[in-house]
């Protein structure tokens, strides 16, 4: 895949928080999604123009002749953050100590447009993101009943640590983790 991929700190994401609202809203225009108020466009722009500010936040972006195709964007996980503490001891005692100290990343959105899925972009938006960053670990939650993105994060060396909801509204997803590669 031809794909120029560009890093984005929350300054410079919120120059294009629009097209990143739009691909959203493509990605997620299709049943179980569409027409749950907790999926809505106007829920997710509000879930990531506060991400901007969160520390280490991070967004790369793929873009085929100008337009973006997919991204992924995260931050530094916060060590106290709801979802996460709901785990208690399903979490690693390894990577509750990096948390603690700044040292895990949360992806919270990989999307990929419908006519480019499939053909391995997700996964290069996904390990460019985790090249770059400085934490020792990954952590992200997958919709449960998302079968393809929860098979492939499982494919790409993600374990499962338990089940969480972001909001009483949302659905249950997996909490997964990736050690480093490096």
């Amino acid at each position: 895949m031809d794909a120029e991929y560009h890093r984005h700190d929350g300054t410079s994401a919120k120059g294009i928080a629009d097209e990143l609202v739009g691909v959203y809203a493509r990605v997620y225009d299709v049943a179980p999604y569409s027409g749950d108020p907790f999926f809505s466009v106007g829920s997710f722009r509000s879930r990531l123009e506060a991400a901007f500010d969160n520390e280490g936040f991070e967004a790369v972006t793929a873009r085929q002749d100008g337009r973006i195709i997919g991204y992924v964007h995260g931050a530094t996980l916060p060590a106290d953050k709801p979802w996460w503490t709901t785990l208690g001891d399903q979490r690693p005692r390894g990577l509750r100590e990096l948390a603690d100290t700044g040292q895990v990343f949360w992806l919270r959105e990989l999307m990929v447009l419908p006519e480019y899925q499939n053909e391995g972009l997700g996964r290069q938006i996904h390990d460019t993101v985790i090249a770059g960053r400085a934490e020792s670990a990954t952590v992200l939650t997958c919709i449960v009943d998302n079968q393809p993105a929860h098979d492939a994060y499982v494919r790409w060396g993600y374990t499962i640590m338990g089940p969480i909801r972001h909001a009483p509204e949302s659905p249950v997803y997996d909490a997964m983790y990736l050690p480093s590669p490096r």
